[in-house]
């Protein structure tokens, strides 16, 4: 499990090691790690005659006035100690000690703000970012802002020390211009911002450096391939359908068919024992063609006595293609009224946002897993405010709405109403496909009828939807139907082993 901090925890857990450290300790520990880790990249990256090695190739420091830049221009002086060119751009007042260590070891610097310092960032080798730190947050300002635009017109490589520059590193939020690394070398932790998008997606392979930092435990979580094998039910000698779970979807209509199968599908993919379908006679034809060992009960939506007569259900799945009308309100109103657990998706949550009064009594267990757009719906916003505040936006409806909401995007959030968010790595864009959210949805669901609690069950179907959609993508990549994805689930979770 991959845990990351935001700023002020990791500034408060160096304040001993600082205490108690001869002074500058942590900061060379820092820099000689980052010297390393550029040395390496040279040997893959340099572009010049010296044919891949440290010695005469060209790099480029962006300086900024804090500890960042003092680590840059450290390392910068080992780089230049071992016979690369290196210059530094200097955006504020440079650390003395270490822009004096850069210069004796034959480093040059000058201040940014020319015009040839798009020529120098495009003869680069290898550009650092030491611009700004972790307790920067906001837009950058000139001239940082114009030196993460040219970077990303013009440098080739790029490293960014502890955090891309224009990323706030306490919740991935981007309000401008930043800088888009190849690697970030980040130290002590992994950073909040290098796991929430859109900040995440600036990172680039994120490489931690631990400098001895003692740390409590985290609220922002990335769970990994064991994590999710632990949480996944493992059915003993005695299992039967009943012990594995019974899922009872309700999803579809006349118009959107697919949306009952692709339910269903990822359910039945997921290891539900059992998947009961409750739905209109066109998608429950459907179903019944498609997933034969599916129970199938053809009712109309809005008829809530069609779910009691479905039989036993351990977990419910509702919403997607269901409609928005009078008739999804009656059913989902029965659905919120029960204490099952339950799982709220598309059409579902953009009923509840209309009608608050369904969470607000709704007492059993729940899992919504909306897309940007629904969740604006349901919180009153937009879908860019959103995905530009996901970490922030999903934390804070958590708690209000008092259930887990997996919010859907390039890096699914997982929040539970404590503050705790999981943070979903397993991904690929091939899953921007229609119909891939109602296998989630499904997967999720049958989870949920396995005893999961909602926030495992939406971190765990999360990583498995992810699997599953880099498994049916292929290697090199290529598109994927949402149907791809559920034959794709049963090979996600044999991955985990």
């Amino acid at each position: 499990m991959r845990a990351a901090y935001d700023a002020a925890q990791i500034r408060a857990a160096e304040g001993p090691l600082l205490e108690s450290l001869p002074a500058g300790t942590l900061m060379q520990r820092a820099s000689r790690a980052l010297a390393r880790r550029c040395a390496q990249l040279l040997g893959s990256v340099s572009r010049g005659a010296h044919g891949g090695r440290v010695y005469g190739s060209r790099v480029l420091l962006l300086v900024g006035a804090g500890n960042n830049g003092a680590d840059t221009l450290w390392a910068g002086a080992e780089l230049a100690r071992r016979g690369a060119r290196v210059d530094a751009l200097l955006v504020g007042t440079a650390d003395a000690p270490a822009l004096s260590a850069m210069h004796a070891a034959g480093g040059r610097s000058q201040p940014a703000g020319h015009e040839r310092d798009a020529v120098m960032m495009a003869s680069a080798d290898l550009v650092v970012d030491g611009m700004v730190g972790i307790g920067a947050s906001g837009a950058l300002r000139a001239p940082h802002a114009r030196l993460a635009g040219l970077a990303a017109r013009e440098a080739g490589f790029v490293v960014a020390v502890d955090v891309p520059s224009g990323v706030d590193a306490s919740t991935g939020e981007v309000a401008g211009e930043a800088i888009c690394a190849n690697v970030t070398v980040t130290f002590g932790a992994w950073k909040i911002g290098l796991l929430v998008m859109p900040g995440a997606a600036r990172a680039g392979v994120v490489e931690v450096v631990d400098i001895g930092l003692s740390l409590p435990p985290a609220t922002v979580l990335a769970p990994e391939a064991e994590d999710v094998a632990r949480l996944l039910p493992d059915p003993g000698a005695e299992s039967n359908k009943y012990r594995r779970g019974v899922v009872g979807v309700v999803a579809g209509s006349d118009r959107y068919t697919g949306a009952a199968v692709l339910a269903v599908g990822g359910a039945l993919a997921a290891g539900a024992g059992m998947v009961r379908y409750v739905g209109p006679e066109r998608p429950a034809a459907l179903v019944r063609a498609q997933w034969p060992e599916a129970v199938v009960s053809i009712a109309p939506v809005g008829d809530p006595d069609s779910l009691a007569a479905a039989g036993r259900v351990q977990a419910w799945v509702a919403g997607p293609g269901l409609g928005t009308d009078d008739a999804a309100l009656r059913t989902l109103g029965a659905l919120c009224a029960a204490d099952a657990p339950l799982l709220l998706d598309a059409d579902a949550i953009t009923v509840a946002a209309a009608n608050p009064e369904l969470l607000a009594s709704r007492r059993g267990p729940t899992l919504l897993t909306p897309h940007a757009g629904e969740f604006a719906r349901l919180v009153g916003s937009d879908a860019e405010t959103v995905e530009r505040e996901r970490l922030r936006q999903v934390r804070d409806a958590a708690a209000a709405l008092g259930c887990v909401i997996l919010l859907k995007g390039a890096a699914t959030l997982v929040a539970d109403p404590t503050g705790v968010v999981r943070v979903n790595t397993a991904a690929t864009p091939r899953l921007a496909t229609a119909g891939a959210g109602d296998v989630l949805s499904g997967v999720c669901g049958a989870l949920l009828a396995a005893g999961l609690a909602p926030a495992d069950a939406g971190a765990a179907g999360a990583y498995l939807h992810g699997m599953a959609g880099l498994i049916a993508a292929g290697d090199p990549s290529g598109p994927i139907t949402a149907m791809e994805v559920v034959h794709a689930v049963p090979r996600a979770i044999r991955s985990l082993d």
